[in-house]
């Protein structure tokens, strides 16, 4: 699980610019963002650098 939404959300960003921003369709953004699939390891630090975070953060822990 992961929480690319949350931080979308909280940071007023589209699925649209993330996909952009990653040379990746609309559509494989959404699979991450809606937890259907799950990016690799590289495409998370990808995003991560995207959005200016700590990779950990888009990670959801078991108590979520």
């Amino acid at each position: 699980m992961n929480r690319i939404k949350e931080i979308l959300e909280e940071r007023g960003i589209k699925q649209v610019w993330l996909a952009d921003k990653l040379g990746k369709s609309f559509n494989t953004v959404n699979g991450y963002v809606q937890n259907r699939t799950q990016p690799s390891l590289e495409v998370l630090y990808q995003i991560a650098t995207i959005l200016n975070v700590d990779p950990k953060e888009l990670l959801a822990t078991k108590s979520e």
